[in-house]
């Protein structure tokens, strides 16, 4: 769950006396490092004007508490590109974490803004032309298990390799078409013949920034969208980026291609 990771809050102990909890309760405490670590508990690495969103905070404020809460040893940070980005630093941390959620009380919800705006552009997103997030991870995980896109590095899913980067186009990337590639992208209302005659590649995949998980990009990407909207099966929000998918795009993905993110 945590690849990679192998620094342990038990580094930070020292070697005589007792564990210091009061220091690692102290960071817990504050309710924007709560709401940082979180998001990060399912082990994934998020930028930190994502981790802002997911706490409701300006981006000084959370680059504030994330340097903290990496002082304090509880995130690691490591760069992709120009950008960094923040996971939990062991899965010791993730332990406590889901430890202490059993006994804490919930939350209530405060504002719409509070709990719907970073949920709503991790579940469906535009990245560039094609589609992202959940449903774009989903969406390409379908189309493998459907055979319309098959992977041929000998892994079998969507998995980011080792070695990719954490969020980015894939330089090069272990997909090919399918062999019910034809019948699978015509029931979704995609031409692949004249797809295949734009200029751009047919076929690119990315690392899902939210997800950390591939998913479908290039020209093949950009057309699956575009159908999607003029189908009426997503929508754009308020951001232009955020999609929904409507009742009828959620009927016509399960019947075509078993995407239920329901389940």
């Amino acid at each position: 769950m945590f690849r990679g990771q192998t620094r342990s809050m038990s580094d930070h102990r020292s070697p005589h006396g007792y564990a210091d909890i009061a220091a690692v309760g102290s960071l817990l405490a504050d309710p924007t490092r709560a709401r940082v670590l979180a998001a990060l508990a399912d082990g994934r690495a998020l930028p930190a004007s994502v981790l802002a969103a997911e706490a409701g905070v300006a981006a000084s404020t959370a680059s504030e508490h994330l340097t903290r809460l990496v002082g304090g040893g509880l995130l690691v940070v490591e760069r992709s590109g120009r950008h960094r980005y923040y996971r939990l630093a062991s899965a010791e941390v993730g332990t406590v974490i889901e430890a202490m959620a059993v006994l804490a009380p919930v939350l209530p919800v405060r504002s719409l803004r509070e709990s719907t705006r970073a949920a709503a552009l991790r579940h469906a997103r535009s990245c560039y032309d094609h589609l992202a997030g959940r449903l774009g991870v989903a969406v390409t995980a379908a189309l493998l298990a459907r055979q319309a896109l098959v992977r041929v590095d000998g892994l079998t899913g969507i998995e980011r390799a080792e070695g990719d980067p954490i969020s980015a186009p894939l330089a090069e990337h272990p997909y090919r078409l399918g062999p019910a590639a034809g019948p699978v992208f015509e029931e979704l209302g995609v031409d692949l013949a004249e797809v295949r005659g734009r200029r751009r590649p047919l076929l690119r995949f990315c690392v899902d920034w939210s997800e950390q998980q591939h998913h479908l990009s290039g020209a093949l990407g950009a057309a699956v969208l575009t159908r999607m909207e003029s189908a009426g099966w997503v929508t754009r929000q308020d951001s232009r980026r955020t999609l929904r998918l409507t009742d009828g795009g959620a009927r016509a993905l399960d019947r075509i291609l078993g995407v239920d993110l329901a389940a």
